[in-house]
C-alpha cells in the first residue's frame, strides 16, 4: 500500500464518522428502531389472531356433537376462518394499506360469525355444561383479551413511528430512505374486531 493511500485513511474515517452522526442526528437510527418495534407489535397481533383460528375447529366440532342442525352456522364459522387464515400477511402487509384492509376485514367477519354462533349455543344448556366446551370458552375468552392488548399496542407503536415519519427534520430523512406512514386500524374496523364475542356461558 503506498504512502498515498495511507494518507485516505484518516480522510475516509472522518467521512464514515460525518456520515453516521448525520444519519443518527436526523432520526435515521430512531426509524430503524421505531420501524421494528410497530413490526414486532404486528407480529403479535398475527400471533393471537392465528391462535384464535386454531381454537376454532375444536369450537365446530364440540358444538356440532350437541348442534348438529346449526349447520349454517357452523358451515359460516369455518368459512369465515378460512377466509381470515387465508390472507397473508408479513410485515410488508404494514406498508400496504390495502392488504392491512383486507386483513381486518376478514378478522371482523370471523369475529362476527363467533358471536353469531355464540347466540345459537345459548340454546342448548347441555353444551354449555359440557367441560370440554366450557374449556374452550375459556381459552377463547382469553385469547380475545389478549388481541385487544396486541392491538392497542400495535396502534401506540405505530403512533410512534407515523409521528416520527411526519416530524421535522425527520420527514426530510423519511422521504430519503421511503419511510412512508403504516396504516392502523380504521374506526369501523376497530369497531368490528375489538368487539370480542360473547363467551360467558355461565349464567
Amino acid at each position: 500500500m503506498t504512502q498515498s493511500n495511507f494518507a485516505r485513511w484518516p480522510r475516509l474515517l472522518l467521512a464514515l464518522a460525518l456520515m453516521s452522526s448525520l444519519l443518527s442526528g436526523c432520526g435515521y437510527n430512531k426509524f430503524q428502531s421505531t420501524d421494528e418495534a410497530s413490526k414486532a407489535a404486528w407480529a403479535e397481533v398475527v400471533n393471537q389472531y392465528q391462535r384464535r383460528a386454531d381454537l376454532i375447529p375444536n369450537l365446530v366440532n364440540t358444538v356440532k356433537g350437541y348442534a348438529a342442525h346449526e349447520e349454517g352456522t357452523l358451515v359460516a364459522v369455518t368459512k369465515a376462518r378460512s377466509a381470515a387464515t387465508s390472507v397473508q400477511v408479513t410485515p410488508e402487509t404494514l406498508n400496504d394499506p390495502a392488504a392491512f384492509q383486507k386483513f381486518q376485514q376478514a378478522q371482523g367477519e370471523l369475529s362476527s360469525a363467533l358471536s353469531r354462533l355464540m347466540v345459537v349455543v345459548e340454546k342448548y344448556p347441555d353444551l354449555k355444561a359440557n367441560e370440554n366446551f366450557r374449556d374452550l370458552q375459556s381459552q377463547l375468552e382469553g385469547t380475545e383479551n389478549r388481541i385487544t392488548v396486541a392491538r392497542q399496542r400495535y396502534i401506540a407503536s405505530v403512533q410512534d413511528y407515523n409521528v416520527l415519519v411526519r416530524s421535522f427534520p425527520n420527514n426530510l430523512t423519511a422521504m430519503v430512505f421511503g419511510y412512508k406512514v403504516k396504516p392502523v386500524f380504521t374506526v369501523e374496523n376497530e369497531k368490528a374486531i375489538s368487539t370480542a364475542p360473547e363467551v360467558n356461558f355461565g349464567k
